[in-house]
């Protein structure tokens, strides 16, 4: 299913994007050495329930999981990529975090991660591995506008990432959304331009660029959820929902500006 959203659709679609943003922050400045990730989740849950939105993640149960997800927020680390469980761990100084969030507000979703280096340490290897990752993004962004393809945007990503030498995995990628939080069209992170759907205004889409440092290869936790780098390497996350209009792509994932 690929949705068309109406202006007052749109309207409610930023508001879920500024919820998902906002609370991604305040997980970012409270995520501390010694942290654990259920309490990062509980927080997650507190700022949702407070704002009258939905999880998106609770009670996800897609084929590739096993049972709903069962948590609120994604909690990635170091080797984790994707889909991470949040359980019973404690940040450490220099561990590479990935937050994902979806929330259902008011009848529209929206969807986005930030990939981040907990504590003082500053890993040149992961920092570098997290800009790559936004930088794909913003050449994801900067390719989607009205007219344009799919496959625009999965090559702007595509180029970015391999540019920077990391292997690049096309089994998980961006996705349309807005009713729900995962529908068509699939948006992967590398393709060839002037291919697939043609983007239209008023299509929300989430472009999410990943990456592992050594290899495209995934394993599967026993927890049946969580994704992991084959080697062991550190991985990072950028994503964004945005929305299609007339005169490009609007980011709706962005905090809300102080007073």
């Amino acid at each position: 299913m690929i949705e068309i959203l109406n202006p007052a659709e749109l309207a409610r679609a930023k508001q879920a994007g500024a919820l998902v943003a906002d609370i991604l922050q305040t997980l970012k400045r409270r995520a501390s050495v010694g942290t654990n990730l259920l309490d990062i989740d509980r927080w997650a849950r507190s700022m949702i329930d407070d704002a009258g939105a939905v999880s998106c993640y609770v009670d996800y149960e897609p084929s590739f999981g096993r049972g709903p997800f069962g948590h609120y927020v994604c909690t990635a680390v170091n080797d984790a990529v994707l889909h991470g469980r949040p359980h019973d761990a404690t940040l450490r100084d220099g561990d590479l975090l990935t937050l994902d969030l979806a929330v259902l507000l008011d009848g529209i979703a929206a969807d986005s991660a930030i990939s981040f280096v907990v504590g003082d340490s500053r890993p040149a290897a992961s920092i570098a591995m997290i800009e790559t990752t936004e930088r794909a993004l913003a050449a994801g962004i900067a390719a989607a506008r009205p007219g344009a393809r799919i496959g625009d945007i999965s090559h702007a990503i595509g180029t970015v990432l391999s540019e920077a030498g990391y292997p690049i995995n096309t089994e998980f990628g961006g996705h349309g959304i807005g009713s729900t939080m995962h529908q068509d069209p699939h948006v992967a992170n590398t393709g060839r331009p002037g291919r697939g759907y043609r983007l239209r205004p008023g299509l929300l889409l989430a472009l999410e660029p990943w990456v592992m440092e050594d290899t495209a290869e995934l394993v599967t936790d026993p927890d049946a959820w969580t994704l992991r780098s084959a080697t062991g390497s550190r991985t990072a996350h950028s994503e964004h929902t945005i929305a299609i209009t007339d005169d490009g792509a609007e980011i709706l994932t962005l905090p809300t500006p102080p007073a």
